[in-house]
């Protein structure tokens, strides 16, 4: 038995990884979702005091409340943020990090950083049209997810509060006590927010890359694929 902790993304909540949880689950694995505070279902805590910081305390608190270790610690886009933080903080309980088409910051950087300055134009100006600290969500079709499941992922999708995507994050070290990293690239969709990561990461050798052939939701596309990815960091290191 294994434990894995799965970090959604922005707009997100635990629920996308309902499927991947029950495949994991059925293996007899520990699984943990911990929603992010201010979306989700905790979505009515939202706020302007919510940064990068409050997302990697959430997921920290989990594994020290639970006294977890040994973990596949995996996140999804701007999960990659967080679980990069919570290495930074936690490093020595995790066994792997796994990057679901996510950011992967380098010291200093933050998701506006990353996402280039006409993405972080179009975020700041959507902040101001709407309540003035979230961002709205972006539909699910941009981000290719299965006619099956877009309606629902719409409905379920929340603003997600722009502090989390303004903040910087600084590397503490004790990332490096994680070596067993995996990034997975969906190519199944046409926005390339991701491409420079990838083509970074490629040139690495201390990088395992997986593509899956789905939209950026590889978690409700392509579950079962998703779970024997994930499956192979028991085996890794």
């Amino acid at each position: 038995m294994s434990t894995f902790l799965l970090v959604h993304g922005a707009w997100h909540g635990a629920w996308c990884y309902t499927r991947v949880a029950k495949l994991l689950r059925n293996l007899g694995h520990d699984v943990y979702t911990p929603t992010l505070t201010g979306v989700g279902e905790r979505h009515h805590l939202k706020g302007q005091l919510i940064n990068l910081d409050t997302h990697i305390h959430d997921v920290v608190n989990v594994i020290l409340s639970e006294d977890l270790s040994d973990i596949v610690l995996c996140g999804h886009s701007y999960g990659g943020m967080v679980i990069t933080g919570v290495a930074g903080r936690v490093g020595q309980r995790v066994k792997s990090l796994v990057y679901l088409d996510a950011f992967v910051p380098e010291n200093g950087q933050s998701v506006l950083d990353i996402v280039g300055s006409e993405t972080a134009a179009q975020f700041t100006t959507q902040v101001g049209q709407a309540d003035g600290h979230c961002v709205p969500p972006i539909p699910a079709a941009a981000f290719g997810v299965n006619a099956a499941d877009a309606p629902w992922v719409d409905k379920m999708c929340v603003p997600q509060p722009f502090s989390t995507l303004i903040q910087k994050y600084h590397y503490t070290g004790e990332e490096k006590l994680v070596s067993n990293r995996t990034y997975v690239q969906a190519t199944g969709y046409d926005m390339h927010a991701f491409d420079d990561t990838v083509a970074k990461l490629k040139q690495r050798d201390d990088w395992k890359m997986r593509t899956l052939s789905c939209g950026h939701d590889m978690m409700l596309d392509m579950p079962d694929s998703l779970c024997a990815i994930l499956l192979e960091e028991l085996v890794s290191g």
